[in-house]
C-alpha cells in the first residue's frame, strides 16, 4: 500500500509540476503524443455550440392567481375536561410510536385515529388552538383528551391544570 501510494505521489509530481533545469526534457515532452491519441479517438464526434440561454419574460404578478386550497372543514365531537402532560414524559415514546415532544402541538385521545388535526376550543379564554392526536389517554379523571404543555400554554391550561374544552375533528 505504501509503494502505491509512493508511485501516485511521484505520478502527480511529474504531472503538476513544471519543467525545470532539474528535469531533462525529454520528460516534459512525453505527454504530447498521449494528448494527440486522445484528440484523435474524437475525431468523428460533432461538437455543438452551447445552447442559447432562455429569455427572460417579463411575468405580470397581477395575472397570477393565487393557489386555493380546499376549505378546511371541522366536525364537532364531544368536549369536556382536558388537562396536559409534559416535562415528566418528554422524550418518553407514544402509543403511536414517536417520541413525545412536549414542545410540539400534539395530544392524546381514547379513540381517534394516530394522525387525526384535533381543533381545540377553550370557552373560557376563546382561544383555540390544532393539534395531531399521537398517543393514547386520558385514562382518570374524566376526562376526554391530554394536549401538550405548547398546546396548554396557547390554551390557557397551565394555571389550573386542567379546564373544559370544545373539540372538533378537522377534515380534509
Amino acid at each position: 500500500m505504501a509503494k502505491r501510494a509512493f508511485r501516485s505521489l511521484c505520478f502527480l509530481a511529474a504531472v503538476a509540476l513544471p519543467a525545470t533545469a532539474a528535469q531533462p526534457k525529454e520528460h516534459v515532452h512525453t505527454a504530447q503524443p498521449q494528448a494527440a491519441e486522445f484528440e484523435a479517438s474524437f475525431a468523428g464526434f460533432e461538437v455543438l455550440p452551447p445552447a442559447p440561454e432562455p429569455a427572460a419574460r417579463a411575468v405580470d404578478l397581477r395575472t397570477i392567481e393565487p393557489a386555493v386550497e380546499a376549505p378546511r372543514t371541522t366536525t364537532p365531537i364531544e368536549g369536556g375536561v382536558a388537562s396536559y402532560y409534559g416535562r415528566r414524559f418528554h422524550g418518553r415514546r407514544t402509543a403511536s410510536g414517536e417520541t413525545f415532544d412536549m414542545h410540539a402541538m400534539t395530544a392524546a385521545h381514547r379513540t381517534l385515529p394516530f394522525g387525526s388535526l384535533v381543533e381545540v376550543t377553550n370557552p373560557r379564554t376563546g382561544k383555540s388552538v390544532t393539534v395531531r392526536i399521537n398517543d393514547r389517554g386520558p385514562f382518570h379523571g374524566g376526562r376526554v383528551i391530554d394536549v401538550s404543555r405548547a398546546a396548554a400554554e396557547e390554551l390557557g391550561l397551565i394555571a389550573h391544570g386542567r379546564d373544559t374544552v370544545e373539540l372538533a375533528l378537522l377534515n380534509g
